[in-house]
Formats: C-alpha cells, structure tokens, sequence
C-alpha cells in the first residue's frame, strides 16, 4: 500500500492502526477472527454511536455552541 498523498488520512491510518493494536491487547483477537453474533456487532456500533453524540453535545458545551 502507498502512502496517502493527503497528511490528514495519513494520521487517521496511524491512529486505526493504534487503536486496532489497543483492541487486540485488550481482547486478545483480530477483528476479522472475532465471531459474535450480528445483534452483538449492532450493539456495539449502537453504544459506539451513542457515545460519539454525547462526546460532541459536551464540546457544543465546552464551546458554548448549544442551539438551545
């Protein structure tokens, strides 16, 4: 694989790479050789999801860009 022309997608492959090395040590399995049910894999982007909406309510908190 080629390194990406643009600097931004270059950080965001380093950071996937991280964060996969970090899945790993935790759970001890790839991604691809972890077999859990389709409604687990939906449960997980569901509280993944839900997580990402409160991070951003916080920092429209932090920066006092609530629209209400």
């Amino acid at each position: 694989m080629s390194k990406p022309k643009d600097k931004i997608i270059e950080r965001v492959i380093k950071k996937i790479k991280s964060r996969s090395e970090v899945g790993y040590k935790k759970y001890g399995v790839t991604l691809k050789d972890d077999y859990q049910p389709l409604g687990k894999w939906l449960t997980h982007i569901q509280e993944e999801l839900m997580d990402a909406v409160n991070y951003i309510e916080k920092v429209k908190q932090v920066l006092d860009w609530n629209d209400e």
